[in-house]
């Protein structure tokens, strides 16, 4: 009886093992998934441990090679590798792996897009504005966000600069202008949070901002958050948009 059990046992480890897919990526990671589709820039899959999971998409470019569960293979690139470590006939580098040896994780992507959105002042900043200029505490926000993802790690953490400029006041016949500059971490789930300058014509402050990105089709939907103290008040706005991968 123990070797039936053994027997079965073994044959459905068997089958299970058969009927999954492998992905390699470029830093070599491998992931037992079910591949869904593949698309001329990304490959969109499943954990093979929870198939009834979210849909999961990375870049083609990030993915080396697919082990399909009937056996055949598909390579999509040329796995990366370092030059000091791999060129033919190099020396091993003496010693331990010390902050520049090793690979990079440099990945320089740029994204640009519309942002629309609304401001509320606050506080003296809001007493400011009345008083010296005519503005009222709510304001639209028209702008263009200019994004450069910087870097980005194995488990899709990613280092940002993004530069918004925005035009206020519109809808009260102002013309109110602002460049914001801000450096932040984009999480591998979407989530994002930055911190830099604020300049308007009047006054330089710092921005912090908080937000998400939602991804539908290639195309980027940010929604972000800022405040922007100061000037005994505080600057709150709200920002949406979308944006693409530019060349």
């Amino acid at each position: 009886m123990l070797r039936t059990l053994l027997l079965l046992a073994g044959c459905l480890w068997a089958f299970a093992a058969q009927s999954q897919d492998l992905l390699t990526k470029q830093n070599g990671e491998e992931l037992q998934v079910k591949v869904l589709e593949i698309t001329p820039t990304e490959v969109r899959y499943k954990r093979f441990d929870y198939l009834d999971g979210p849909l999961i998409t990375v870049r083609k470019a990030d993915v080396f090679m697919i082990r399909y569960a009937n056996g055949t293979r598909e390579v999509l690139g040329v796995k990366a590798a370092s030059p000091a470590l791999s060129a033919p006939g190099a020396a091993p580098l003496p010693g331990p792996v010390v902050p520049g040896d090793e690979a990079s994780a440099y990945d320089e992507v740029h994204l640009g897009g519309p942002r629309i959105g609304i401001t509320l002042l606050t506080g003296g900043v809001a007493d400011k504005a009345d008083s010296e200029y005519n503005i009222k505490p709510f304001l639209t926000q028209f702008g263009w966000q200019f994004e450069t993802r910087i870097f980005r790690l194995p488990n899709g953490t990613a280092g940002l600069l993004e530069i918004v400029p925005l035009i206020g006041g519109l809808e009260q016949n102002k013309f109110i202008p602002s460049l914001n500059a801000l450096v932040g971490i984009r999480g591998p789930k979407g989530f994002e949070f930055g911190l830099g300058p604020n300049i308007t014509p009047v006054s330089a402050s710092v921005a912090l901002a908080v937000g998400t990105s939602f991804r539908s089709n290639g195309v980027n939907f940010p929604v972000n958050f800022a405040v922007v103290p100061g000037n005994g008040g505080v600057r709150f706005s709200l920002l949406f948009g979308f944006n693409s991968r530019r060349n």
